[in-house]
């Protein structure tokens, strides 16, 4: 590409200066597996992803983890910002789900960048669109049914094949509850003829009734 600064539109309004400053910054990639950052860590500084996909989870005193969100293609990492903002570490843990491009600007750079009205409203305007996403994710771990929510993840994460390959555990993460919770709605949802359940795979059978399942108040 041209310069990467093209996936995020919404810097188009920075200073030349500033633009080709962030220009020069040097990529880098990290293979997959990769932990960015983990729960305590201090922050380095202000990450651009290029490509690939950073998760970022929380995990509780007994293991029991939930991801919060992911940043991906053209994204900053709402924690990040909010820990050079507020000076704290990290609250959650981030890694690479596949092979991914970053660039970075030094921590004391960006606090000086945020003299500049185009880049600070750049910032905080990236913040305000993972809040929104993490509201959604509040309201939906708080107020939601877990078969309704398993549905919905399945059919989000289904290619087309109707054939996923994830375990129970990693499905409990995603959605932030017990293996044994997942597990006993499969079940129940294989003994309806919704699904069919192999090992770390599990076929939609039935996509008219689990989404009949998903829409409906019980």
């Amino acid at each position: 590409m041209t310069s990467w600064l093209e996936l995020f539109p919404s810097m188009n309004q920075l200073p030349t200066p500033v633009a080709k400053e962030l220009t020069g910054l040097q990529t880098m990639k990290v293979p997959k597996g990769t932990v960015l950052f983990r729960d305590g860590d201090a922050c380095q500084g202000y990450v651009f992803v290029l490509d690939g996909s950073v998760r970022v989870h929380k995990m509780d005193s007994e293991g029991r983890e939930i991801v919060l969100y992911r940043v991906e293609d053209g994204q900053t990492c709402m924690l990040t910002t909010s820990c050079l903002l507020g000076g704290k570490a990290y609250p959650a843990e981030g890694i690479a789900e596949v092979e991914t491009e970053l660039a970075l600007i030094p921590a004391k750079r960006f606090d000086e960048l945020l003299a500049d009205s185009a880049f600070r409203k750049f910032a905080l305007g990236m913040i305000s669109e993972r809040i929104a996403d993490l509201m959604a994710l509040i309201e939906d771990v708080a107020f939601g049914r877990m078969d309704a929510r398993l549905i919905r993840r399945l059919m989000e994460l289904d290619d087309g094949s109707h054939m996923l390959k994830f375990t129970h555990q990693q499905l409990a993460t995603e959605l932030g509850t017990a293996r044994e919770v997942i597990s006993r709605i499969l079940k129940d949802f294989e003994r309806r003829g919704h699904v069919t359940l192999g090992r770390a795979e599990i076929t939609l059978t039935d996509l008219d009734a689990l989404w009949h399942i998903a829409t409906t108040d019980v």
